[in-house]
């Protein structure tokens, strides 16, 4: 395949999520025909064809290919997280950084929810039943007057917030500026005795914040002792804002009803794992994110963020952009 002279966009060859990286290119020409996309397939593509191109995307780029980058003025992390980027070299070139951030909010969004309708319906304990042969009856509770927190109120905690609405349901709100307010009925901050009044009041904990030092084993021990035995606690942040081995004691010891993972510390989950063998945990092994409109919504950031270059406007989805005061 010949290397155009001057691409527009340039995408890269390594795939995310088990998906194809010719499928993203081919969404971008569709969703961009007057753009020139190049889908470089091999290492010595991605050589000729970076210096030359105006925006390049994919998971990673190469911090020696931007010495000859000239006309390189943006790079579309095909991830939510960039903290495995040659940052420091991009911004030194001149090069923003955008990410993947909100793509995976509205498919997490709706595992949440059916998460929550599992345990309060117990349809787990009916396929369990299902799958011997047994027909029994067994009682169920109501999703309905329940009062669910939601730590992060970023994308996926807003677009949770957005599918509750529906269920009658109080929702409290954690976030770092609890001043800013969001979509919850209440917003606190991550103080302890805040943060510990909410969980004892709630029947089902969501966890949608980003890992730092201050989320860090934030659920442990402590906070799942003041949780409710009838409580439940989902995450589809980050395995490590929850203590693991406090967990599994928790769920072992029925302190907590409940608890449904996807993600989990370590990860992958390895085979022996205490957690495979609890019946009160569910486990989906980082499926929530996936979509079958995954490179359609990737493909309209990078578009809006085409049309923000072409009229000096305000891109989307920045992470990080050169001082171009320095």
């Amino acid at each position: 395949m010949t290397v155009p002279e001057s691409p527009d966009i340039v995408v890269l060859r390594e795939g995310t999520e088990g998906l194809s990286m010719e499928s993203y290119a081919e969404t971008l020409h569709k969703r961009l025909p007057e753009y020139t996309v190049f889908h470089a397939q091999t290492p010595s593509q991605e050589r000729e064809a970076i210096p030359n191109a105006r925006v390049v995307t994919g998971i990673s780029i190469d911090e020696e290919l931007l010495a000859d980058a000239d006309r390189l003025s943006l790079f579309a992390c095909t991830f939510s997280g960039t903290d495995h980027l040659p940052t420091d070299a991009l911004l030194d070139h001149g090069v923003t950084v955008t990410n993947a951030g909100g793509i995976h909010a509205p498919g997490i969004a709706e595992q949440v929810v059916g998460n929550m309708l599992v345990f309060s319906r117990r349809l787990h304990e009916g396929w369990r039943r299902k799958q011997q042969a047994q027909w029994r009856h067994f009682q169920s509770g109501e999703l309905l007057g329940s009062t669910v927190t939601i730590v992060g109120l970023g994308s996926i905690g807003t677009e949770v917030v957005k599918r509750l609405s529906g269920f009658g349901v109080e929702t409290i709100g954690v976030r770092y500026t609890p001043s800013k307010g969001g979509p919850t009925d209440s917003v606190i901050g991550f103080e302890s005795d805040q943060l510990h009044d909410a969980l004892a009041r709630s029947q089902y904990v969501v966890m949608a914040c980003p890992l730092t030092e201050t989320t860090r084993h934030l659920i442990g021990a402590e906070a799942l002792a003041t949780l409710d035995p009838d409580s439940v606690i989902i995450n589809v942040a980050r395995g490590g804002v929850i203590d693991t081995d406090a967990l599994v004691s928790a769920l072992q010891s029925s302190s907590i009803r409940g608890a449904a993972l996807d993600v989990t510390d370590p990860e992958p989950l390895p085979a022996d794992h205490p957690l495979w063998g609890l019946e009160n945990c569910l486990i989906t092994a980082h499926t929530g994110g996936h979509t079958p409109k995954h490179w359609d919504r990737l493909a309209e950031i990078v578009a809006q963020n085409m049309a923000a270059i072409e009229s000096s406007g305000e891109l989307v989805n920045v992470v990080a952009e050169p001082d171009t005061n320095a």
